[in-house]
Formats: structure tokens, C-alpha cells, sequence
């Protein structure tokens, strides 16, 4: 009886071991062949994708080649398997990590470095701070060949001075991550809903949702302290989305929205958006790309720069997997009039920086 068991189990192991030997067909809808095509169309497009974007560093007004290198991206990530396929996993990867060795070895003299990461993944540094918003390793994406590892994610908080989460969907909160700011010392920012039944929740800095108030928020061991204003917005129904306004020690501010969106009973948000400009200087303000009334909302906080986030949410459907050309036909948004309009817009993707110099339109 034991013997037969041992066959059993030795039989098992050994089909394990072929198949894990066998590639994989990611698309289930396409054969052995098809999907390997799919990959080394992946790879060709995004090598030349990296190409173009590495010339064309974001800017604005937008030069034609990079225009058309974000839309070839669009329609690679626009694959329903496109987390599972090794080109998009090495892309992604390469760019974060070449991301990261810049922040590691990047000084701020004047103005603000931007760098954009996965998602609303943005990290800001000035002369004298560096935050980040809504830091996550791409885990939404569904798939652990994608994700960054531990070890990465690790060296991108040691970068940091404090982390800013919006809301509790898992496209824009890491678990691990916080933990690890917590680790090291720095505060983690949050709505009360976010992991209320985890013992990390105590450990969380729970500022007031309040329009109207500045609160002082401590960094670097209480060397130095923020200016945070946490405006009381929503995504969905009931979910609490704080939209948080940073002002560094340099006197910049920097506003990010998470997922930001109003409509039906969440109209009542603009109450606050509509006034923002009227009691605070915003200089730099990160959206959502799919909020539908980006325009009136842009308007609100009169920013000197808008750089959207949440482009290709690989855990999204493709219908809601917001391209970089907007959709504003079916997703009803306000993207063209913002286009059209006089505020600078810089689109970025995974793994860009942009150096911000303030200055004022005319």
C-alpha cells in the first residue's frame, strides 16, 4: 500500500514538473504559437516604445513621436493578458528599477523632481523633502511575475520621507509598503477605512478631512514638519478618498486625488473643489485620468501643472483601462476641453521624471 502511494506521488511530482517545463499558454483563446507571437510582438513594440520615450522625455507641448510612442503603449497594455506576458513584466520592471537607481542618486536644488510609478504610484522631492502617494508594487495587476519584489520596494521607501495612501482599493494601498515606512519611522497618511481591522491601524496618522484647515504632519524624526490640508473626497459609494494638498518647506505644493470622482450624491465634493484656488497655491495637481469632470475640477484647483495618473490599470477591464488618448467618448470626461485649454498637461507613464520649475502662467 505504501509502495502504490509512493507511485502515486512520484507520478504526480513528475507531471508537475513537465508542465511547469512547458510554456504556458497565457491566452487560453490562443494556441502554443499564437501566444508566442503575441510575445514577440510585445517585446518588438515596447523596445521601440523605450526608445521613443527615452528621447522624447515628458514636456509639453507634446511632441508628435512621443504622442504616438504613448499609444502604441496603449495598445499593447490593452491586451487582456498583458500583466502575464514576460515583455510587459520586463518592461515594467526595467523601468522601475532604472526609476529607482535615479531617485537614489538624484539631489534637488531647485524646484521639484516628479517621478511616476505604477498606477497613482508618484514620488515628489524637493530640496528638503521627499513624498510619496500612493506607492504600490503593481499587485492590483493580478499577477506575481509583474509585481515588484520586497527588495525593491524596500529601497523606494528609504527614499521617502512620508507616504500619503487615498483610499482602501487595493490599486492604490500596499500592505507591506506601509509597514515598512512604519519600520523605518516615517508616517503613513489614510483615510479611517483603510485596513481598520489590521494592527497596523493604530500605527496609521488619521489628519482631519477638513477643506478648510492646514494641519501639521512631522517628518524626519520631527526635524522638520508639512503643511497638509486633507480634503474630505469620495470614490464610489461610501468610500472615503482623501485628496491630499503637501506644502514643502520651499513653499511648494503638490495635490494628489486618488480617485477622486463626483457624481449622484457625491456632487455636494465640489463644494470644496470649485474653491480650492480661492484659499491655497497649487502648483503641481495629479488627478485621476478617468475622474469625469476632470476639466471643472482642474479649474477648481488652478494648478500650475496637471500630470494625470491611473493610465493602463492592468487590473482594470479593458473597457475601463483608461488610455493615454482618454476614451472621453465613451467614459463621458471633460479630457478634451482640458486639452484645449491653457493649463499645462504632461502625460507620464511608468518610470518617468519631470524637473518642475515654478512658474506662472500668464
Amino acid at each position: 500500500m505504501i509502495q502504490i502511494r509512493l507511485l502515486i506521488l512520484l507520478a504526480i511530482f513528475t507531471n508537475l514538473s513537465l508542465l511547469a517545463q512547458e510554456p504556458m499558454n497565457i491566452n487560453p483563446y490562443l494556441n502554443e504559437k499564437g501566444n508566442a507571437y503575441m510575445n514577440r510582438q510585445g517585446k518588438m513594440f515596447l523596445d521601440e516604445i523605450n526608445k521613443s520615450l527615452t528621447q522624447y522625455s515628458p514636456q509639453y507641448p507634446m511632441p508628435r513621436e512621443r504622442y504616438t510612442a504613448l499609444l502604441l503603449l496603449d495598445a499593447v497594455l490593452h491586451d487582456p493578458f498583458a500583466a502575464y506576458r514576460p515583455p510587459v513584466q520586463a518592461f515594467f520592471h526595467k523601468r522601475m528599477e532604472s526609476l529607482l537607481h535615479q531617485i537614489e542618486n538624484t539631489k534637488v536644488e531647485k524646484g521639484a523632481i516628479i517621478w511616476k510609478l505604477y498606477n497613482m504610484g508618484f514620488i515628489v522631492r524637493t530640496a528638503t523633502v521627499t513624498l510619496a502617494f500612493d506607492l504600490v508594487r503593481g499587485n492590483s495587476a493580478r499577477s506575481k511575475d509583474f509585481e515588484l519584489s520586497d527588495k525593491i520596494m524596500n529601497r523606494f521607501v528609504h527614499q521617502c520621507d512620508a507616504l500619503f495612501i487615498s483610499h482602501r482599493h487595493s490599486d492604490h494601498i500596499d500592505l507591506g509598503v506601509a509597514q515598512e515606512f512604519i519600520r523605518q519611522g516615517k508616517p503613513v497618511v489614510a483615510p479611517p477605512q483603510v485596513w481598520k481591522d489590521k494592527p497596523i491601524y493604530n500605527q496609521i496618522v488619521h489628519l482631519k478631512r477638513e477643506a478648510g484647515i492646514k494641519q501639521k504632519l512631522e517628518i524626519q524624526n520631527g526635524v522638520r514638519k508639512l503643511n497638509v490640508v486633507i480634503f474630505p473626497g469620495h470614490q464610489m459609494s461610501k468610500i472615503e478618498n482623501n485628496v491630499s494638498l503637501v506644502f514643502t518647506p520651499e513653499g511648494l505644493s503638490f495635490a494628489h486625488m486618488g480617485d477622486q470622482i463626483n457624481e449622484n450624491e457625491f456632487m455636494v465634493d465640489y463644494q470644496w473643489i470649485d474653491k480650492v484656488a480661492e484659499q491655497h497655491h497649487v502648483d503641481v495637481l495629479m488627478p485621476p485620468c478617468w475622474t469625469n469632470e476632470i476639466y471643472r475640477i482642474v479649474k477648481g484647483f488652478d494648478p500650475e501643472l496637471v500630470i494625470p495618473g491611473h493610465e493602463n490599470e492592468l487590473g482594470h477591464p479593458i473597457d475601463d483601462r483608461v488610455p493615454f488618448w482618454g476614451d472621453s467618448e465613451y467614459l463621458e470626461l471633460t479630457y478634451p476641453q482640458l486639452k484645449n485649454s491653457d493649463y499645462p498637461l504632461l502625460l507620464m507613464t511608468w518610470g518617468e521624471s519631470y524637473h518642475y520649475l515654478p512658474k506662472k502662467r500668464k
